[in-house]
C-alpha cells in the first residue's frame, strides 16, 4: 500500500511526510530541497478486532482498541509549470509518483507561495492554480506515454485484429493499469466504437484525463489552512475534490512533544493534554498554546484524517485479520491479532491468503470466520473486521 505525495515545490510536502512518519526529511523554504524521494511508514487507523471480541491484548499498533495499520509515504520532488517537458526536476518527480496507488495533493490553503514555489505575502496566489497546474501536468505526462507510440498503436490495429484495450493497456502497464480500467474508460467516454485513426488530440487527452482520476485517485491536503485568514477556501477546493484542511507544521511538533514525554496525544487526536507533572518552559508554553489554538481553528491537525480518508473513502480499502488460531485469535507463537491486513473491497479469502504467503493461496482448501466459527471457501467475499485462520495444503515456507 503506498501513498504519494504531490504538489508544487515549497508548499509542506516534506514537513506533512516527517509528521506522518516520524521521518526525518531534508525541509527548506526553497525549491527542490526534496530531489530524491523520501520513503517513510505511515500509518493508518481502524478499529481493531478485539473490540468486537471484548478482549485486552498487548499490541504496539493497538492502542485502546484503535489499530494503526502501516501503509507506505512517498513524498517526491516538488513540481514547476512544464514538469512534463522536463522542467525543473519533472520527469524524475513523476516517474517516482507513478507508484503510489492513491494521491496526496498538499496545497498551500494559505495562498502564500506562487506558482513557482517562491514565498509571496499570504493571500496573494489562488491556490485553485496549484490544482489545476498539477493534474495538467500529469496528465500532459500520462497523454506522451500514449502519444509518442499512438502511431505505431495505430498501424498495428489497423494491420491486425488486435483489440485497443489491450494494445492502450499495454502501454500502461509501468503504472499498475489494468484492462478493465481502460475498458472503462473507452465506455464512458464512447470511444470503443471509434478507430484509432480517428482519434484526435481531444480524445487522447479527454482518454488520459479519466484514466488519471479512475486509477490514481487524488485527496487535496488543505495545508498551512491555520494561516488563512478566511477558510472559504477550502468550499472552492472541495468543488473540485475531496479536501481536508491540515498544518503540517502543528502535527510535527504535537508528535515530538508526545515523544519527548511533554503531552498525551495520538495522531488524529482532536486536542492534547500536557501531561501531569510536567513544567513546560516559556517558549515550549507559547509553542503548545498555539497548537491548541490552531486545532480549535481547524478541527486538529488533519494529517491523519487525509491518511485515513485517502485509504478508506477513495480506495475503499478494508481491514482484514488474519490469524493461526481462530479460537484463541493468535499466530503460533501465541500473540493475539498479530497481523492486520489492508486489502481492496470485495476481496476474497484467497485473496487474503495470497497477502499472507503465495503457498497458502495455492494450497487454498479453506478458511475459517473466527466470529462466525463458519467455514468458508476460497471466493468468500471479506468485510471490514474480519478475523480468519487460513486452512492450506501447502504451510507457508
Amino acid at each position: 500500500m503506498q501513498i504519494g505525495l504531490l504538489g508544487k515545490t515549497n508548499v509542506g510536502k516534506s514537513t506533512f511526510f516527517s509528521a506522518a512518519t516520524q521521518t526525518t526529511a531534508q525541509i527548506g523554504n526553497y525549491p527542490f530541497t526534496t530531489i530524491e524521494p523520501n520513503v517513510g511508514i505511515a500509518y493508518v487507523k481502524a478499529d481493531c478486532a478485539c473490540k468486537h471480541f471484548g478482549i485486552n491484548h498487548v499490541h504496539q499498533f493497538c492502542v485502546k482498541g484503535t489499530r494503526y495499520i502501516p501503509i507506505k509515504l512517498i513524498d517526491v520532488a516538488g513540481l514547476v509549470p512544464g514538469a512534463h517537458e522536463g522542467k525543473g526536476l519533472g520527469n524524475k518527480f513523476l516517474d517516482d509518483a507513478r507508484q503510489a496507488e492513491v494521491l496526496i495533493h498538499v496545497v498551500d490553503a494559505s495562498g502564500s507561495t506562487d506558482i513557482q514555489g517562491q514565498p509571496v505575502p499570504a493571500g496573494t496566489h489562488n491556490p485553485l492554480e496549484d490544482v489545476k497546474f498539477v493534474e495538467e501536468e500529469f496528465d500532459q505526462w500520462m497523454k506522451q506515454i500514449l502519444h509518442r507510440e499512438w502511431p505505431k498503436l495505430t498501424r498495428e490495429l489497423e494491420s491486425k485484429s488486435g483489440k485497443i484495450i489491450q494494445a492502450i493497456t499495454q502501454r500502461f502497464s509501468g503504472l499498475g493499469i489494468i484492462e478493465y480500467d481502460v475498458e472503462t474508460v473507452l465506455h464512458r467516454l464512447n470511444l470503443q466504437t471509434k478507430k484509432p485513426l480517428e482519434w484526435n488530440e481531444n480524445d487522447i487527452l479527454s482518454f488520459v484525463k479519466e484514466l488519471r482520476k479512475r486509477t490514481r485517485p487524488l485527496i487535496i491536503a488543505a495545508n498551512k489552512a491555520d494561516l488563512c485568514h478566511d477558510l472559504g477556501i477550502l468550499d472552492e477546493l472541495k468543488k473540485i475534490h475531496d479536501t481536508i484542511a491540515c498544518s503540517a507544521e502543528t502535527e510535527l511538533l504535537l508528535r515530538k512533544a508526545a515523544k519527548a514525554g511533554l503531552i498525551d496525544y495520538f495522531p488524529g487526536d482532536k486536542d492534547f493534554k500536557i501531561k501531569d507533572g510536567v513544567n513546560l518552559n516559556a517558549q515550549q508554553q507559547r509553542a503548545l498554546d498555539l497548537a491548541h489554538k490552531i486545532m480549535e481553528k481547524i478541527g486538529g491537525t488533519g494529517i491523519q484524517d487525509i491518511l485515513d480518508s485517502a485509504c478508506f473513502n477513495l480506495l475503499k480499502l478494508i481491514v482484514v485479520f488474519p490469524v493461526e488460531d481462530e479460537s484463541k485469535l493468535s499466530n503460533k507463537n501465541g500473540e493475539v491479532l498479530p497481523d492486520a491486513r489492508l486489502l481492496p473491497s470485495g476481496s476474497t479469502a484467497k485473496d487474503l491468503a495470497r497477502t499472507v504467503h503465495e503457498d497458502l493461496a495455492k494450497g487454498f482448501l479453506y478458511a475459517v470466520d473466527a466470529k462466525t466459527k463458519q467455514r468458508v471457501g476460497a471466493e468468500h467475499q471479506l468485510k471490514n473486521g474480519d478475523v480468519l485462520k487460513i486452512v492450506s495444503t501447502l504451510s507457508r515456507g
